[in-house]
């Protein structure tokens, strides 16, 4: 398939396709809209029904974005968030909806990887520039790298049934790599309480389809490449499905001579070193595949790899010069 003149390598359609929901109400209309959250830009396509009016979309996704920020926002000092990782040792936080949720989802994929995606990574990425400290003069050597790994998502203890979560003293969460997604699913969720079962949801590169086009097509998207990549170019079809990726190339910082990614390695706090570009995972949820993407990149090329084909993850990891597919993403082909 081609877009203009840009040819695409690959075209991925679900190999179990959920039945789409039922066809637009009569009277419907295709809406687009966007706008700003969590630091980047969102965009919404969809088919409305009757009734339902942009100004109420654009209001129903503010407040779900909105919800989930003054929840889970590493930015924002009177987050949920925020005041968890200040607080006094012995102090417990009554979770909001969203938080628990993420919550749950992060820990789950720490304990499939073994803590390459860890939620406690929170204090090394304060250190190395990306939550809301400054950029630092120069950068942090390994031994003060380490010492931002006091704790690892094995000491994340909820209490109340889940309820709260209990503050050890100096544990520090970050939903960096798993909060979009999150919203995402959120949006398509408060879009579908509207009558909307039609729609494409992006958020900063996160996106989510439900239902189909106004045309009967799936919802294209194009899977994310690293600038200037020549490596064979992949649209999907989502269409109850999710698509993520986190890349080495995206959020770097710099001081002076020295560039690092934004991805750190769980065990050393350091800024991960290994040869992967970027990682795009499909998934039914965006709040999954967002993890999941973060969560293979961190492990490196084959420990990635040899992860999703174990677990029927349909991943692509691209390296400079080749990219590897999982067996999971090859069935997208066939």
């Amino acid at each position: 398939m081609s877009r203009g003149r840009e040819e695409f390598d690959q075209l991925l359609l679900p190999p179990h396709p959920e039945p789409p929901p039922p066809a637009p109400l009569a009277g419907s209309r295709e809406s687009r809209l966007s706008g700003e959250t969590m630091g980047t830009v969102w965009a919404v396509s969809a088919i409305v029904p009757p009734g339902v009016t942009d100004g109420t979309i654009q209001s129903v996704l503010y407040n779900t974005f909105s919800r989930i920020i003054v929840q889970m926002s590493q930015w924002e000092e009177r987050s949920d968030l925020s005041k968890f990782n200040r607080s006094p040792a012995g102090t417990s936080l009554r979770l909001g909806g969203d938080f628990a949720r993420v919550l749950d989802c992060a820990i789950a994929v720490a304990v499939a990887t073994g803590g390459a995606f860890d939620p406690t990574i929170g204090a090394a990425t304060q250190l190395w520039g990306f939550g809301s400290s400054p950029l630092p003069g120069q950068a942090p050597d390994a031994e003060e790298a380490k010492s931002t790994r006091r704790y690892d998502w094995r000491d994340i203890r909820c209490e109340d049934n889940g309820r709260t979560l209990f503050q050890p003293g100096g544990l520090t969460l970050d939903f960096s790599g798993i909060a979009k997604g999150h919203a995402v699913d959120a949006g398509i969720e408060a879009l579908h309480r509207l009558g909307i079962r039609h729609a494409l949801l992006e958020i900063g590169g996160e996106v989510r389809g439900a239902g189909l086009r106004a045309d009967g097509m799936p919802w294209w998207v194009d899977i994310e490449s690293p600038p200037g990549s020549i490596l064979p170019r992949a649209r999907a079809g989502l269409t109850g499905w999710s698509a993520a990726t986190s890349g080495s190339y995206m959020r770097r910082r710099q001081v002076g001579n020295l560039s690092w990614s934004h991805t750190l390695d769980s065990a050393s706090g350091l800024p991960l070193d290994n040869d992967i570009l970027a990682v795009s995972v499909l998934h039914p949820g965006c709040m999954q595949a967002d993890a999941l993407a973060t969560a293979i990149l961190a492990l490196g090329r084959d420990r990635g790899m040899d992860f999703a084909n174990e677990n029927g993850i349909a991943a692509r990891i691209v390296l400079e010069d080749i990219s590897l597919q999982s067996a999971a993403w090859m069935r997208w082909l066939d």
